[in-house]
C-alpha cells in the first residue's frame, strides 16, 4: 500500500488492545486527524477549531460521533436509504466523549472546537466506546490546538467472578460489571459504570457491587490508565502541530468592584445565599445587586450592571465555597452529609399501571410504568452486530424547561435527557427479576429541578415499578455527591442542590440498593481526582442511600393496586393441543380473543400460555375456556364423500371467504371463488354468521377440504 508523504504510523499493544494510530494520511486540513484501526475496526477523528473566540465564558465544544452502515456492510433500512438522526448510543458516545475530553482544555480557552469520529468500519469484536475517545484523545493531542495531556479509558468487567481489563465485546455479555473510566496521569475525569445480570445468570439477586469492591475495580482502571497515557503522551508528542498563537481569555472582572462588594455586602450576600428555596435566593440576589446597582448610582459612579451581576456571582461562588469549607455550613442550613425532605405518593394516577410522585427538596419526578408484551420492545440495530437486538426494558426521561422556571418549547429529548435517562436505565434494570418476560416503559417527568434529577428518577422510578406489580429483587436509591476543594482543603457533601453543583468541583451519582451500588456517573471539573476522595464519597453516599431505603420502603408497605393494572394468568397444556387453540388459519384464538378481550401468547414447545386482559373476570373466563378446550379428545378427522352435500354453519365471514362449521364440529373454508359463478362483491350481503348452508365436498387432503355450493356447481 502507498503511503502518503509525513504519513506515521504508531502501534500500541496495552491493556488487551492493539492499536493503530495513523497520522498525517486522512483529513490534513483539519487542525488535528487520525485513523484509528483495531482488528477490523477503522475509525477516523477529526478536529476543527474556529480561530474567533465567543465572549460567552465557556468553551464551546461540539462532539459528533457518527456510525456509517457502510462500516458494517450494511444499507440502512426505511424508506430514506443514507445516514440520518443519531441512534442513542451514537448520542450517548458523543456526550461520552465530550465529558472526557472537557477538561483537557486550558482555562480561557473559549474557542469554538468540533471533534468528529465517523466509524468508517466495524468490528463485531471492538469496543466502539473505547475506540472512539482513544481516536478523539489523539486527535485532538496532535492538534494545533494547546492541548498538552493525554487521556485513555479503561473498561473494567468480570470474567469468572474475577475483574478484567478491557473485555472483547463478546465477552461484556457475560460480565455482571460494566465500568468505563476515564482519566489522565493519576487523575481520573470521568466514570460511567452499572451492575449487569449475565446472560446465563440463575440467581434471582440483585447484581450490585459493594463500595470496596467498586474502589478495587477503579484502583485497577486507574493504574492501567495511568500507564497507557504515559505511552500516548510518548508516542504521539512527535506528531504534535505547531499551537496556534492563541489568547486565553481573561476574565472580565472588576477588582475594585469586587473589594467594594465584599467590603459593603458579605452579610447581604450570605443572608441570601441562606434563603432555604430556589426562587427565593435568586429572587434576594437580585435585589442585592439591585442596592450596589442603586449605591454606586447615588454616589455619581458610571455603573456596568452586568459587569456589577457578574462581579456578584463570582463574589457568591467564593462565599458559597468558604461557608463549606471553613464553617461546615450549606446554603440551605444542611450538615454536609445530610439529605433533603423526601416525600413520596404512589399511584396517583388511576389510568396508569403504576406511578410515583418522588419529591426531594426542590426536585420532582413523577415517574409512570406501562407494562406491555414481547412484541412491544423496542428494536435496535448495532453497528458490531449483524443481527437485530430487542430492548424490553425503557426508561425516557423528559426536563421541560418549566422545571427550572424557564419558558422554552417542549421538543425532542436532547443529549442530557438521554444520558440522564441512560444513568437512571442502567441503575434499576438489575433489579428486574429474569422471570419476566414482558415489556416495560418507565417514563420520568422531571416537574421540578433543583439538583439531582435523575436520581429521583431512580428512587421514583423503582417505587413505580413495585406500584405496578413487577416483580424486582431490591429498591434501588439514587444519591448525587459533591465536592468542594481548595489545595489540600475539601469537603464531601451529600444529595447537592444546583447552587452546589454549579459552584462545585464534581458531579457524583450513584445508584444502589442496601447490597451495593448498580449505576454510578461522575464528572470532575477538576483537573482530576484521587481515589482515597472517591472512596470517602462512595462511603458517604451508602449512609445517605440507606436513608432513602428506608423512606422508600415505608412508602412500598403503603402501596394499593392500580384498578388500571392488566391481569395476567400464567398456565400450561399438553403441547400438542397448541395447534387446537390456536385453530384452522388462527380461526380459534382470535374467537377467544374477540370474546374476552384478551392477548394470548403461546410457546408451541412447551405448551405455555399467558392470558392478558384489563378484566380479571374475562382473562380467568378465557383461561377456563382454554384449558377445556386443551382437555377435549382429538377427534379423528372424518371422511367426507367428494360430490356429496352437507349441511354446515357459517361460523365466521372473512373478505375470502366463509369458515363453515361442518356437522363433526370441522372447520372447513369456502372460498368466495366457490359460492357463485358471478363474482360476489360482499358477502356479509348475502350471509350471515350462524346462517344453515348446503355446501358440496369438492376435494379432501387430510385436513385439507375444498368446499363449494351448489349453486357455483349449477
Amino acid at each position: 500500500m502507498q503511503k502518503h508523504p509525513n504519513e506515521t504510523t504508531v502501534e500500541i499493544d496495552i491493556n488487551n488492545l492493539k492499536e493503530k494510530y495513523i497520522f498525517n494520511k486522512v483529513a490534513k486540513q483539519a487542525s488535528g486527524a487520525v485513523m484509528y484501526a483495531e482488528k477490523q475496526a477503522v475509525l477516523i477523528a477529526a478536529v476543527a477549531i474556529d480561530e474567533e473566540a465567543v465572549d460567552e465564558d465557556f468553551l464551546p465544544l461540539t462532539v459528533q460521533y457518527i456510525e456509517k452502515a457502510y462500516a458494517a456492510a450494511k444499507i440502512p433500512g426505511g424508506f430514506i436509504k443514507r445516514e440520518t438522526k443519531p441512534g442513542d448510543f451514537e448520542t450517548l458516545t458523543s456526550r461520552i466523549i465530550d465529558r472526557a475530553l472537557r477538561p483537557l482544555f486550558p482555562k480561557g480557552f473559549h474557542y469554538p472546537v468540533t471533534v468528529t469520529v465517523m466509524v468508517v468500519s466495524s468490528d463485531e469484536d471492538v469496543d466502539m466506546q473505547i475506540a472512539a475517545l482513544h481516536a478523539a484523545n489523539a486527535a485532538l493531542f496532535i492538534s494545533d490546538i494547546p492541548v498538552t495531556r493525554a487521556i485513555a479509558a479503561v473498561r473494567i468487567g468480570t470474567e469468572n467472578d474475577n475483574l478484567t481489563i478491557n473485555p472483547r465485546l463478546s465477552r461484556q455479555k457475560e460480565s455482571t460489571l460494566d465500568l468505563l473510566v476515564v482519566g489522565s496521569g493519576k487523575d481520573v475525569v470521568m466514570i460511567e459504570m452499572c451492575a449487569m445480570a449475565s446472560e446465563d445468570e440463575k440467581s434471582q439477586n440483585t447484581n450490585a457491587l459493594s463500595e470496596d469492591a467498586l474502589i478495587e475495580a477503579i484502583s485497577m482502571a486507574s493504574d492501567a490508565i495511568e500507564k497507557v497515557s504515559a505511552i500516548f503522551t510518548t508516542s504521539f508528542t512527535p506528531m504534535v502541530r505547531e499551537p496556534l498563537a492563541l489568547e486565553m481569555t481573561k476574565e472580565k472582572t472588576d477588582e475594585a468592584l469586587y473589594t467594594f462588594i465584599k467590603t459593603n455586602y458579605t452579610d447581604e450576600i450570605e443572608e441570601a445565599i441562606t434563603q432555604m428555596a430556589k426562587s427565593e435566593r435568586s429572587n434576594a440576589l437580585k435585589r442585592v445587586t439591585r442596592a450596589i446597582v442603586q449605591r454606586l448610582e447615588n454616589e455619581g459612579k458610571k455603573v456596568d450592571k452586568a459587569m456589577v451581576a457578574k462581579v456578584l456571582q463570582r463574589y457568591k461562588k467564593t462565599v458559597v465555597r468558604t461557608m463549606i469549607l471553613e464553617k461546615n455550613i450549606r446554603a440551605d442550613g444542611r450538615a454536609l452529609d445530610e439529605v433533603r425532605a423526601i416525600s413520596i405518593e404512589t399511584n396517583l394516577l388511576p389510568s396508569v399501571h403504576g406511578s410515583c410522585l418522588f419529591t426531594r427538596g426542590e426536585t420532582q419526578a413523577l415517574v409512570t410504568v406501562t407494562l406491555g408484551e414481547k412484541k412491544d420492545a423496542q428494536t435496535y440495530e448495532m453497528i458490531t452486530s449483524k443481527k437485530s437486538h430487542s430492548e424490553n426494558f425503557m426508561l425516557h426521561y423528559n426536563f421541560p424547561g418549566y422545571s427550572v422556571g424557564e419558558a422554552s418549547f417542549v421538543g425532542a429529548p436532547g443529549r442530557r435527557e438521554l444520558g440522564h435517562g441512560n444513568l437512571a436505565k442502567r441503575a434499576l434494570e438489575p433489579t428486574v427479576a429474569l422471570s419476566y418476560e414482558g415489556t416495560i416503559r418507565v417514563v420520568s417527568e422531571i416537574l421540578e429541578s433543583n439538583g439531582s434529577s435523575s436520581m429521583a428518577t431512580v428512587c421514583g422510578g423503582s417505587l413505580a415499578l413495585r406500584a405496578a406489580e413487577v416483580e424486582t429483587t431490591s429498591l434501588v436509591a439514587g444519591i448525587a455527591m459533591g465536592l468542594v476543594a481548595e489545595g489540600s482543603r475539601y469537603a464531601v457533601l451529600t444529595d447537592i442542590m444546583g447552587l452546589e453543583d454549579y459552584d462545585g468541583d464534581m458531579d457524583f451519582k450513584i445508584a444502589g440498593t442496601r447490597e451495593g451500588v448498580t449505576a454510578m456517573q461522575m464528572d470532575i471539573k477538576l483537573s482530576g481526582i484521587e481515589t482515597g476522595v472517591l472512596k470517602e464519597a462512595l462511603i458517604q453516599a451508602r449512609k445517605a442511600k440507606e436513608q432513602i431505603l428506608s423512606q422508600m420502603e415505608d412508602a412500598v408497605r403503603q402501596i394499593r393496586t392500580s384498578q388500571a393494572l392488566p391481569s395476567t394468568e400464567n398456565f400450561f397444556i399438553h403441547p400438542s393441543k397448541v395447534v387446537d387453540i390456536i385453530g384452522r388459519a388462527g380461526a380459534t384464538i382470535r374467537e377467544i380473543i374477540g370474546k374476552f378481550e384478551v392477548s394470548i401468547d403461546l410457546d408451541r414447545n412447551t405448551g405455555g400460555v399467558k392470558v392478558t386482559g384489563r378484566d380479571k373476570q374475562k382473562v380467568a373466563a378465557a383461561k377456563e375456556h382454554i384449558e377445556n378446550l386443551a382437555s377435549v379428545p382429538a377427534k379423528k378427522q372424518t371422511e367426507y364423500t367428494v360430490g356429496e352435500p352437507y349441511e354446515g354453519k357459517v361460523k365466521r365471514i372473512v373478505d375470502f371467504g366463509l369458515f363453515v362449521e361442518m356437522p363433526d364440529g370441522f372447520d372447513a373454508l369456502l372460498h368466495v371463488s366457490k359460492v357463485a359463478k358471478e363474482r360476489v362483491e360482499n358477502l356479509h350481503e348475502r350471509y350471515k354468521e350462524g346462517d344453515i348452508i348446503t355446501v358440496i365436498v369438492m376435494e379432501q387432503k387430510g385436513n385439507k377440504v375444498e368446499l363449494a355450493t351448489p349453486e357455483f356447481l349449477a
